[in-house]
């Protein structure tokens, strides 16, 4: 059960008008490619995939989720929308009540487990080992966890557990962690035990109807059997303008950890068909990502260039994500910024200027959002974000 509902506000102008797991990433990819990947990857091959705010496009890319290899007759791809029963209508109120409503839908297949996911991180991992794990503790829940530097524990929710793994205590966000075990928002349930906490926690009317606030602490309390499953490899949160900027440029980095040209695990995405890129005279390209059907006639630098784009001569694009089907004018200037989908850059605008590290853990990344017509000579400083209703 793949949870994709978010709205993102921290993404600004980005999720305006979409989800934020259909927000573009890595030139040719959504967010919401890599936990689907991962699923079809791991053998997961019935996924209900859970939408509510702005769905029309991440339902519209999904569609029967043949990218995925998820177009079946016996399980695939099912968009799951809140819905009316009998006259009575509600948004999910939270991530245990969007479950909650799709006890029909899991129960359709009965399973013996049930894999609760986050649509907005970009990570790749084998979920079938996840599951072994939680079938050999014999555990009632298995919920994955990233080990973080300390200085960091007390942003995350932190697992504490015995020496076995078992986890005792779930502290959110504490001043002072005990450990450095985080969620990652990972979670492997058995069925039966799930789904009478989910009707027991909808009974009560004072609950958030959250897996982290309520559905892990009243399992706990219960003294059932809880497990984390420690993951060691690349996972990132993308909800806001700086760590999406970071998980792009980590692309470029053979050392960040995350490698798309794994041919063993494949990000699968559903992308139109585009011509080959073209690189003209005087186009110079370095360590960068430059997607299908772009023309490249300017210089870009250690920057992620999306399906469909145009650089004119004289533009200079450096440490940026320029998204699909945005057109960037002559004699423009793009350092440390972000430019949303289908915009247009005019000339000689500068939007942006060189970082050389983050001010308190964020960059501040100049971000002009999707759809945007800039006029010639326009200035977007470092940090500010333009367009809708942030104009």
């Amino acid at each position: 059960m793949l949870l994709a509902g978010g709205q993102g506000t921290r993404l600004g102008v980005l999720t305006q008008d979409v989800a934020k797991p259909a927000v573009p990433f890595g030139g040719k990819y959504r967010i919401i490619d890599f936990p689907l990947s991962n699923t079809i990857n791991s053998g997961i091959e019935t996924i209900g995939i859970l939408t509510q705010y702005q769905p029309f496009e991440l339902n519209q890319y999904i569609g029967n989720g043949q990218p995925w290899d998820l177009d079946r007759l016996n399980g695939g791809a099912f968009v799951l929308p809140p819905y009316q029963r009998g006259k009575v209508g509600e948004w999910y109120k939270g991530t245990a009540n969007a479950i909650y409503q799709n006890i029909n839908f899991i129960d359709r297949y009965n399973p013996d487990y049930v894999l609760i996911l986050s649509g907005d991180h970009i990570y790749k991992m084998d979920y079938s080992e996840m599951l072994d794990a939680h079938k050999a503790n014999n555990a009632d829940c298995t919920i994955s966890v990233l080990n973080v530097r300390l200085e960091e524990a007390s942003r995350f929710g932190i697992m504490n557990t015995y020496d076995n793994n078992e986890i005792f205590e779930f502290e959110e966000k504490p001043k002072k962690p005990k450990s450095t075990k985080a969620s990652m928002g990972i979670y492997i349930f058995t069925w039966e035990k799930l789904r009478d906490y989910l009707i027991r926690d909808e009974e009560n009317k004072d609950s958030s109807n959250d897996f982290g606030k309520n559905i892990i602490p009243m399992m706990l309390k219960d003294k059932q059997r809880m497990f984390a499953f420690e993951f060691k490899g690349y996972w990132k949160d993308v909800g806001t303008i700086s760590s999406l900027w970071e998980a792009n440029m980590d692309l470029l980095n053979t050392g960040s950890g995350i490698n798309l040209n794994d041919r063993n695990w494949k990000i699968y995405a559903r992308n139109t068909a585009e011509p080959p890129q073209f690189v003209g005279e005087n186009g110079v390209i370095s360590n960068s990502i430059v997607s299908e059907g772009c023309d490249i006639d300017g210089k870009v630098t250690n920057s992620i260039i999306s399906h469909g784009c145009t650089i004119a001569k004289g533009a200079e694009i450096r440490d940026s994500i320029i998204m699909p089907n945005s057109t960037i004018g002559a004699n423009a200037r793009i350092c440390h910024a972000m430019v949303g989908w289908s915009s247009t850059i005019g000339e000689n605008c500068v939007i942006g200027a060189p970082q050389v590290a983050p001010v308190n853990g964020e960059w501040n990344i100049a971000v002009v959002g999707p759809e945007m017509d800039l006029p010639k000579n326009s200035v977007v400083k470092e940090g500010e974000m333009i367009g809708g209703n942030k104009q």
